[in-house]
């Protein structure tokens, strides 16, 4: 379902071929050991030398400017999705200079898919000037004709039953920095689905205990509280640094969820530059998402591509796998194909594994692929992803603005 979900693959074909030929011809900075190549993105490829001279004068004032926008319309497939259009937009900006200044970013898009679905998100990560202070907003709403499977890794693929759902989300944090890069918080989460319905005309009966199973609507409220360690400098494309997120979310009926519960996440990523002195990244990712207490609303239990930019098990089809706890591990190589940075490439692996309330379920679920990145901006490090992942069973296309994790 990814909201990022779609690409222009007539234009990524065109742009593969014209990034070698820029490469050649790419003004060197400076002539060392290595020559150092200019970088370039999409808007570079699209103007003229002399609008590009301009640009890099600007760029290289003092007074430039400090947002670096994104705009792209796009059409493509995946497998959750079908095939979907939609137009995105990323803003990114710094509020300090200096190497250690974090970038704040905006970004929304709205996707219309074959399947009817509709997904419109408003994510905003916000640092205040001096770093003292992180916002984080996500927010979205969709309408969603999807699949479920059951609970557990060993259920059959082509057992699956759809649903059709509304859905809103809002999910507010605010966070002090408490030490060098590390920050703590509280903010307040609220989910609510309505209008679910199961849907397959050839299982009546089966339909109505599922209905009965998950109900017409669902709701989650409560308080988080969320301990932060970030070194990384851009969340956007990170190249280097180390990621830790913590949050305890505590569901209770006095704000409105249906069910006392909660749930605890753990995110773990770590960039590397390998080889060393290289602009290539090694990224591990390590996001354990659990229910330690309570009994939830299962189209709230941990699943596939359900955490919160919908990017766990590239090689699966979203709701793929569900239980109480949820443990995955992915690592990504990115690399330059291009020396101007225009187009690059990534190979992943990823494994997740998932238990029951009381017990853990046998299977490892493996998902490997690779995949090409497109320059959108050269400042911010936005890139189009376009991915297409293998798991057991199943393949399909996976995209994003900005980088998985």
């Amino acid at each position: 379902m990814n909201w990022k979900a779609s690409s222009l693959l007539v234009i990524l074909l065109c742009l593969v071929a014209h990034s070698f030929s820029q490469s050649d011809s790419s003004k060197i900075v400076s002539k060392k050991k290595d020559s150092i190549i200019a970088d370039k993105d999409l808007k570079d490829v699209f103007s003229s030398k002399k609008q590009r001279a301009k640009k890099d004068s600007l760029d290289a004032r003092p007074d430039a400017k400090k947002y670096f926008i994104t705009v792209i319309p796009a059409a493509g497939y995946t497998l959750q999705t079908g095939f979907a259009g939609l137009i995105s937009g990323n803003i990114g900006y710094y509020t300090d200079k200096g190497p250690d200044a974090k970038i704040s970013t905006i970004s929304t898009s709205v996707t219309y898919s074959q399947y009817s679905q509709i997904i419109a998100p408003l994510y905003a990560d916000i640092w205040i000037k001096g770093g003292k202070y992180n916002f984080i907003s996500d927010n979205r709403y969709i309408s969603y004709p999807s699949n479920i499977f059951g609970l557990g890794g060993p259920t059959d693929p082509n057992q699956d039953h759809t649903i059709d759902f509304n859905q809103v989300k809002f999910h507010e944090t605010i966070l002090k920095r408490v030490a060098n890069n590390i920050y703590a918080g509280i903010g307040f989460y609220y989910d609510h689905f309505w209008n679910i319905k199961v849907i397959d005309p050839q299982t009546r009966l089966i339909n109505v205990f599922i209905q009965k199973e998950i109900g017409t609507t669902a709701t989650e409220s409560g308080p988080v509280f969320k301990l932060l360690y970030d070194s990384r400098t851009n969340q956007i494309n990170p190249e280097k640094g180390l990621y830790i997120n913590t949050l305890l979310h505590q569901n209770l009926q006095q704000v409105g969820s249906d069910d006392e519960w909660a749930s605890l996440l753990i995110d773990v990523r770590k960039y590397f530059n390998f080889p060393r002195g290289s602009k290539n990244t090694l990224a591990l990712w390590s996001f354990n998402w659990l229910t330690p207490a309570g009994d939830p609303n299962y189209l709230f239990l941990p699943s596939t591509g359900w955490d919160d930019q919908y990017n766990t098990g590239r090689g699966y089809v979203q709701s793929r796998f569900r239980g109480y706890n949820m443990t995955y591990f992915e690592s990504e190589y990115r690399y330059r194909i291009s020396h101007n940075g225009l187009i690059g490439g990534v190979v992943f692996f990823n494994v997740e594994h998932f238990s029951g309330n009381l017990k853990p379920y046998d299977d490892f679920l493996t998902g490997y692929g690779g995949g090409l990145r497109i320059k959108l901006n050269k400042k911010s490090g936005a890139n189009l992803c376009l991915d297409y992942g293998f798991g057991k069973g199943s393949s399909g296309f996976y995209v994003n603005l900005g980088e998985v994790f």
